[in-house]
């Protein structure tokens, strides 16, 4: 019985060293050589892996910048100083690339916009419009506010008020998640110095916009004749703001009848 056992150790333990062996060896015939750059380059990244390079997630953009075959400065949740860090790794200069925020273009809460039903299934803007359209609002341009965006975002950057996603830009690093999540496409990544856009998307004319909304853009076009740098169009019967020739002076936010456009102050956010 003993012998048996011990038959049995030694049985196991030689394969046991066997199959330790031939792991050993296929580890030196399949293994990959890192460039330890890219090794350096993953732990400067913020480690949101939040897709807002463009890569899949912060191992995919530290091997792509290894390689060359992307720029230093994609790490939107890192910022400039990581941008910084990953060029002097690379030894390049450091192009900072210029940041970004969101920004959603409406203002129809229910206090102000006409309502086409009241819906009570999922939270979720797809399911809503599955269920009734395109918005459970008249303005078929609006936000539906069920909070994609805000689920998409890992930032606490993106929240709905009043019915409405609003984005705190302080929190906000620009990866466009939001942006991915929305099934309108209303939301839209701007410059972050940008603090003057109309917050409004709807391109009908403006006495049809008058009856579903009453702060909607009716494009007057009396931002567009005040402008002195001639940064605001009216296009499609919307108001569109021209973001390399706006000086921020806020005129055109004075003169709106309709107030729809933001002007970001001190508290930095979209209102």
């Amino acid at each position: 019985m003993i012998k048996s056992i011990l038959l049995a150790i030694v049985v196991l333990g030689a394969l046991g060293a066997l199959f330790g062996a031939l792991l050993a060896y296929a580890s030196k015939i399949f293994h990959v050589e890192v460039d330890p750059k890219q090794a350096q380059i993953r732990e400067c990244l913020a480690g949101a892996n939040c897709g807002g390079c463009g890569f899949p997630g912060c191992d995919g953009y530290a091997a792509a910048v290894a390689r060359g075959e992307a720029p230093t400065n994609r790490c939107v949740a890192g910022g400039a100083e990581t941008a910084a860090k990953v060029a002097e790794i690379m030894g390049v200069s450091n192009d900072a690339a210029e940041k970004m925020v969101a920004f959603v273009p409406c203002s129809g809460s229910p206090e102000v916009a006409e309502m086409r039903f009241n819906y009570h299934g999922p939270e979720d803007c797809r399911a809503a419009m599955l269920f009734g359209g395109k918005s459970n609002k008249l303005c078929t341009f609006a936000c539906i506010g069920m909070g994609n965006c805000a689920k998409a975002c890992q930032f606490d950057a993106m929240h709905i008020v009043d019915g409405v996603a609003r984005v705190d830009r302080y929190n906000c690093v620009g990866c466009g998640a939001c942006v991915d999540a929305c099934p309108k496409s209303i939301v839209k990544l701007i410059p972050e110095k940008q603090k003057i856009m109309p917050a409004c998307s709807n391109r009908e004319k403006g006495a049809q916009v008058m009856k579903i909304c009453k702060v909607g853009c009716i494009g007057c076009m009396k931002c567009q004749r005040e402008c002195p740098a001639e940064a605001i169009v009216v296009k499609d019967f919307l108001a569109q703001v021209d973001t390399s020739k706006c000086v921020q002076c806020g005129h055109c936010a004075d003169v709106c009848p309709r107030h729809i456009i933001s002007f970001f102050g001190p508290e930095y956010k979209n209102r």
